[in-house]
């Protein structure tokens, strides 16, 4: 009876159904094995699809419906694993095993029984909780198609600071892909750019023709690139009157039109992260680590009164709080030092996303995002876009930065000059 119990456990773990065909009720063993089999065979084909072309496989799990139906067929399958275990361990009949081998049966049975409904219903879990997630932050919405072989997406680090009203950006870069290859040229944007033009459609160029700040020409306090969400969506939302139903804002299209005029392309999709809730994204991936190549202070004025506490240069592993301090630390260095520990920044978060990391901390990464991440990308592009993204990452991204070293003067940009530039980086 020993050596059939042992047969009957590692028969229901290698092929479940097989032990209740062979030794219980044939109607359920039949019913464990048509389901074994069809969730090898959807295996199987799941991972030709994704040999043959992953953006199928992608689309289908970047969907809130295709997740949920993953879902399902995890707790399906984790449900006829656990009748089908106890019914194993009813057949096996412990009691005429001998009594040294009883525990290691059914502890053996129970192991492999918790792992696969332990895996399932994390796998569940993290299905469910990504669907919720990208409903939340992916609107459905028709798909923009790329403009000369590229797409561009406006990225925003959002800065709503108690001591300003409203929002200014903090952060602008346009991130250009190329559609096929996927080969990305990211184009830092100085906050203080001066006489910014607008596209030509754009309303905000009918009021500000000769570039926004002209002559000292704008509704608020300080007339350069990141001031201009704030007047548009302070003083002038009605400029924009579709931006709500479009999913964006009245002072993120002003910022997208401004983006165009500046770097003379079509900006089809925008992404604004809330560095106000940044920090949570950081704590919940475990930290970043950064290599700090020049002393940045943590607090303190202009005169570096008050400063709690300096980033020393070397390698230094940051939670959330020091992180984003770092990033935006304004004392003690120029615009444009901060506009490169933001690129190092960026570049370190890439890297804590690996798939190890964000499955294992999947809850709280899903949760600070919907607190940081703001978009108009369609839920229904993102398989598309993931797919491209992975081209991305094999291949070297490149920079063009609108900062003096390159030749681009912010108080006085020649614009058809960093349209060259742009030009320059895509070929």
């Amino acid at each position: 009876m020993t050596r059939r119990a042992w047969w009957l456990v590692v028969l229901n773990i290698l092929i479940p159904g097989s032990a209740q065909v062979l030794a219980g009720s044939r109607a359920l063993g039949r019913f464990g094995l048509r389901a074994t089999l069809c969730f090898l065979a959807l295996v199987v084909v799941t991972g030709a699809a994704y040999a043959m072309n992953p953006e199928i496989l992608l689309t289908v799990t970047t969907n809130s419906i295709g997740l949920w139906i993953i879902a399902a067929v995890m707790l399906f399958y984790a449900a006829v694993w656990v009748v089908l275990t106890v019914d194993t361990i009813r057949l096996v009949r412990l009691v005429k095993a001998r009594s040294q081998a009883r525990l290691f049966i059914a502890g053996l049975a129970t192991v492999v029984l918790a792992a696969v409904v332990g895996v399932a219903g994390y796998g569940a879990s993290v299905a469910t909780t990504a669907s919720d997630f990208l409903s939340s932050v992916f609107a459905a919405g028709p798909s923009e198609p790329p403009v000369d072989g590229r797409y561009n997406i406006l990225l925003l680090g959002g800065d709503a600071g108690a001591d300003r009203k409203g929002l200014r950006p903090d952060s602008m870069s346009v991130v250009s892909m190329d559609a096929e290859t996927g080969k990305a040229e990211i184009i830092g944007l100085p906050r203080d750019l001066e006489d910014v033009p607008f596209s030509a459609d754009s309303p905000l160029n009918a009021v500000y023709p000769d570039g926004y700040g002209y002559e000292n020409r704008c509704a608020v306090d300080v007339c350069m690139l990141n001031s201009i969400y704030t007047e548009v969506a302070l003083k002038s939302p009605e400029m924009y009157p579709n931006a709500l139903a479009d999913n964006s804002d009245p002072g993120i299209e002003g910022m997208r039109d401004a983006a165009s005029g500046i770097t003379g392309l079509t900006i089809q999709y925008y992404v604004l992260i809330d560095m106000q809730g940044f920090s949570d994204l950081i704590d919940s991936l475990g930290g970043v680590d950064i290599t700090v190549t020049d002393r940045v202070p943590l607090g303190g004025d202009e005169a570096l009164n008050g400063v709690a506490e300096w980033f020393e240069p070397g390698k230094q592993h940051m939670d959330g709080y020091h992180a984003t301090w770092y990033a935006r630390s304004r004392h003690g260095t120029s615009d444009y030092d901060r506009m490169a520990r933001q690129r190092v920044l960026q570049e370190a978060i890439l890297k804590q996303f690996n798939p190890a990391n964000v499955l294992t901390k999947f809850q709280g990464v899903a949760e600070a995002g919907q607190q940081v991440v703001k978009t108009d990308v369609p839920q229904g592009t993102l398989g598309y876009f993931a797919n491209l993204a992975g081209k991305t990452r094999d291949l070297p991204v490149g920079s063009v930065e609108l900062v003096p070293d390159n030749g681009v003067d912010p108080q006085d940009p020649d614009y058809d000059y960093i349209r060259s530039l742009i030009a320059t980086a895509f070929r």
